[in-house]
This record gives structure tokens, sequence and C-alpha cells, in this order.
């Protein structure tokens, strides 16, 4: 249902996570130490290796059973901030989901319309002309949901600069080169807008604009099909 959004959904949908993947804890990292010391095991290594050969093996068997003990330990705390993470991400407020469609569905119909003089495959082109009508009607259902919000909602579909350059991009690109990146984006952007739209759906603070959303939500998984059949040779 989308292209390349910027924010909640255009691009990479979402809102800022509370816990990004990039500033996650290293799986090692902060791993509480009191039980097994460092100084433990180079105390018991040391002991054993004294005593012989058996005795230096179970050392290093030991060494590694401590070491595998403390990577899965740093695992699960990872994992754990991974979930908390996603736990924590908010939903976008009411504007904000209805900012995010607006320019989601402005971007959408004028990728289409390039599609439509660019593309090669007749396929692409039904597939844009599909996508202009659907993203009108969204549009427009959008707009009467938010309408209907107290206060009421006013919706900003002007194009982000990160929107015109995609844009600008796809608009060089002719024939097989054409369809190739619009379909790929088109994949991409429609798993975005499932996620919000689900999302608000479940979550949103506007009941018209989360009813609106439960509605567009099997129109967006329809396009997201038809975009990954088009993807395949």
């Amino acid at each position: 249902m989308v292209g390349p959004m910027v924010g909640p959904m255009v691009g990479k949908a979402g809102t800022a996570r509370v816990a990004t993947r990039s500033n996650r804890l290293h799986p090692t990292e902060n791993i509480p130490m009191k039980a097994v010391t460092p100084l433990a095991v180079a105390v018991l290594a040391l002991s054993l290796a004294a005593c012989g050969p058996k005795a230096e093996q179970a050392a290093d068997e030991t060494i590694n059973t401590t070491s595998e003990t403390i990577t899965d330990v740093g695992n699960a705390a990872s994992n754990a901030l991974d979930a908390a993470g996603d736990a924590l991400q908010p939903t976008p407020n009411g504007q904000s989901f209805a900012d995010s469609a607006a320019k989601s569905d402005a971007f959408e119909i004028a990728a289409a319309k390039l599609a439509l003089t660019n593309a090669s495959s007749a396929r692409v082109k039904a597939f844009a002309n599909d996508m202009i009508k659907a993203h009108a009607a969204s549009t427009a259902k959008i707009e009467a949901a938010a309408a209907r919000a107290r206060p009421a909602i006013t919706p900003d579909p002007a194009l982000t600069g990160g929107q015109n350059d995609d844009l600008t991009d796809l608009g060089k690109l002719k024939g097989a080169d054409f369809d190739k990146a619009y379909i790929a984006g088109q994949i991409d952007a429609h798993d975005d807008a499932l996620e919000l739209m689900e999302n608000f759906a479940k979550d949103g603070d506007v009941p018209s604009l989360k009813t609106a959303a439960s509605e567009i939500v099997p129109v967006v998984k329809k396009h997201l099909d038809m975009a990954k059949a088009l993807e395949k040779p």
C-alpha cells in the first residue's frame, strides 16, 4: 500500500524504538560475573594443570565450559533486551498515523504514475493502475476517519525530502531496470504499511482511525501478495 516512508511508515515504517538493535548489548557485555569470576577460573585451571596432563585437559574443559556458559547467559540477556525493545516500541498517535498514511498514499500514487510511463512489463503497469485506484480510496478513507476524530485531525500528505529523492531516482530508470526497482520497493513498502496498520488497528488512540486501519489491513495484504507475485519470473 505504501512507498518508501519516512517516520512511522515511509521508508522503513515505525516510530523510534526505545532500544534499537544498533545499541543493544553485545551478547557477552555487561553480564553479571558474581557466580563465575575469571580469577576463580584461572586459579582452578592452574591448580589442575599442576597435577599432570589429565588434569591439564580437565582444566581446558573447565575453561571451555565456563566460556560457553557465559556466552549462553549473554545471548539470553541480548534476546531479552530485543523482546523488551519490541514491547516498548510505541504505537504512533492519531496525528502521526494519519500523516504517515497520507504521505504514503501520495508517494504510492506518484510512483505508480511513473510506472505507467517507465515500466516495460504490462503486468507491472496493470499493478500500478491498481495502486492508483486503491491509494486514492485509502486516502479518502483516512481523511474521513480523521475528520470524525475529536478533536478533528487533518492529515499532512506533503512528501518528505527522502520520498522526493526516491521518486527522482526511480524516474531515472526505464524498462526492466525500472520494473525491478519499483516492485522491490513495493514489497518493502507494503511490509512496512502492514506493520503500521496492524499496530494502529490494535493499539491506536483514535477509534475512527483504528477502524479505518483495520479495514485497510486486508487491502495491504492483498497488495503485498500481488507485488511478491510480480517479483517472480
